[in-house]
């Protein structure tokens, strides 16, 4: 149950008034959804919730492709206040004047660009950030954004904007890979599970039209006894006989198999994976700290969704919202920390979101109410370079209710990581999506799609000056494991002319082609063929022509492979 709240700000009165209302229905219904009862194949093993996961088009399609990268989901649950994550150091002022008792003073900003900063106190991000293992996406949301916490949920779950919260369509953005695959899951079900999600039980993103295809637990305790135990809840045999028939016992009996099956998995990968940096002693951290011995111990699911509450701030913001991102920023920072022992951290994107962003102006309690837009967080050394991705939301303009507006579909970034980052086909993505998707340049690409939106920091990046031939912390060509791998970074000699150093494993024949950040072609920089070796390509000597400062895509092209990176023109 939410406290109600007055709104001393010029928009008073504009607050969600079936808030409380809501909180109530959504109760009722998150109790039906974990009894099984609507239309979901999750049930309670023993007094506690677990489901069994079964392949999907998503699954097959992701297993198929050649990718071992990971997706985290985080959700903020409650709302997270954008303009409390990001600071809009340009529109520094407006923001402070519409938020007089709670907003973030200058001293307390960590400017990452002259433009953005974040909160002091997230500052465990700096080195992530530093490292290029950090984007901030501006203004995301959707036309008609719901200010629910319950249709808001259900939109960024089910990706259906017609959602009310008591209609729409009740399967997630994932979930519905899974409604194409075999009718006989429970008893071929794939070999690790396909999802992994720690509580928020009644979350739609891995539901299908029969079950949720995730392996779910209430919270990251019962996930942990699994992990440290081997402990599972098996259904009593006496459960089968006398009160329930045919079709019934074999459901039962194929969840309770299945859940034993990764029970097993889950403990078995738990105990071969072991942290390697000290955690802090809170339930976000705990989550993180699970995921990484699942993945360091070769599980081998792609996906994960973990959860952090507390977001719905209506008052004594500032001292909540402190608290849970810095629990965030530190947990992160040691996820991070403790992959890259192994050398795994490349492989795993974490990625944030929230069913809504709150209010510009604050309330009269110290705090914010529902709004629209918000920022979505992204982690990893994945997105080869640190940047704020987008247009930040006007503060002046906003949305004409005091609301900050949208400026990025949340479809987009959904679409763009199911495709470059999970190698999923782009037809098949917006089939499920049921929307044609525009790719944001994360950083990361597998289609080899030439896109339109150039992720670009506000300062200029530090240029290396030496080919990779000469850094001693880069890939060493002759490692076995890199043995057919061609390796390419782009670098700046003295005179800032751009080159592209080239390392072949084998010859071939090699296309570069240079774009602009608006995705246009602006000529080839290469085209012959190349010896086993290594070159330096100068771009400006090859392009033969003036070309204007700024950030371009170089995209190379061997056989079949596509690969691509940014390089200043300085």
């Amino acid at each position: 149950m939410c406290d109600t709240h007055h709104d001393t700000t010029p928009y008073k009165g504009l607050e969600h008034e079936g808030h409380d209302t809501e909180h109530k229905n959504w109760s009722r219904r998150s109790f039906i959804q974990a009894l099984g009862i609507a239309g979901s194949g999750s049930m309670f093993l023993g007094s506690n919730m677990l489901t069994a996961s079964a392949p999907s088009p998503l699954t097959m399609a992701m297993g198929d492709a050649e990718t071992d990268n990971i997706l985290i989901l985080i959700r903020l649950s409650g709302g997270n206040d954008g303009l409390s994550t990001v600071i809009p150091i340009q529109q520094y002022d407006t923001y402070a004047n519409a938020r007089p008792n709670i907003y973030i003073p200058e001293s307390k900003v960590l400017k990452l660009t002259d433009d953005f900063g974040i909160p002091s106190y997230m500052n465990s991000l700096e080195s992530l950030w530093g490292d290029g293992q950090f984007k901030a996406v501006h203004g995301v949301g959707y036309q008609g954004q719901s200010q629910s916490h319950f249709t808001g949920s259900d939109i960024f779950a089910n990706t259906d904007l017609t959602s009310t919260g008591f209609s729409g369509l009740n399967t997630g953005w994932m979930g519905r890979h899974f409604e194409e695959c075999f009718p006989n899951y429970l008893i071929d079900p794939p070999a690790s599970p396909a999802a992994i999600q720690i509580g928020n039980l009644a979350n739609l993103v891995f539901q299908g039209e029969e079950t949720n295809y995730a392996f779910v637990t209430n919270n990251v305790e019962q996930l942990e006894r699994i992990a440290d135990d081997g402990e599972y809840y098996s259904l009593d045999e006496a459960l089968f006989d006398g009160c329930m028939y045919g079709d019934q016992v074999k459901f039962l009996r194929g969840v309770s198999n299945t859940t034993e099956k990764y029970a097993g998995q889950i403990y078995a990968a738990a105990q071969a994976g072991q942290n390697q940096v000290e955690y802090q002693d809170n339930g976000f951290a705990r989550q993180l700290a699970l995921l990484a011995r699942l993945i360091k111990g070769n599980l081998g699911t792609k996906v994960y969704m973990i959860s952090m509450g507390g977001f719905d701030t209506h008052g004594n913001q500032p001292l909540a919202h402190e608290r849970l991102m810095t629990n965030l920023s530190v947990a992160v920072n040691n996820f991070y920390e403790d992959l890259a022992f192994t050398q795994q951290d490349e492989k795993v994107l974490s990625m944030t979101f929230s069913e809504f962003g709150r209010r510009i102006f604050e309330n009269g309690s110290n705090g914010t109410d529902h709004g629209k837009a918000a920022p979505t967080l992204f982690f990893g050394s994945g997105l080869n370079g640190s940047a704020f991705v987008g247009d930040h939301p006007d503060l002046v303009e906003g949305d004409g209710r005091g609301n900050l507006d949208y400026t990025m579909d949340f479809r987009n970034l959904y679409g763009t990581v199911l495709a470059e980052w999970l190698c999923v086909p782009r037809e098949a993505v917006e089939r499920h999506l049921d929307y044609q998707y525009t790719a944001v340049n994360l950083g990361f690409n597998c289609s080899g799609e030439t896109f339109d939106d150039i992720a670009m920091s506000d300062d200029p990046p530090t240029l290396p000056d030496t080919p990779p031939s000469d850094d001693p912390d880069a890939m060493d060509p002759t490692d076995p494991e890199l043995a057919n791998r061609i390796i390419h970074k782009p670098y700046y000699p003295t005179d800032n002319a751009p080159h592209i150093y080239l390392e072949m494993p084998f010859a071939a024949h090699v296309d570069i082609q240079l774009y602009n950040i608006i995705g246009q072609n602006v000529g080839t920089v290469f085209n012959e063929m190349m010896l086993e070796g290594s070159a330096e390509i100068n771009i400006r000597e090859r392009m033969r022509g003036s070309l204007s400062t700024g950030k371009y895509i170089y995209q190379i092209q061997v056989g079949d492979e596509k690969m691509s990176k940014s390089v200043m023109i300085v």
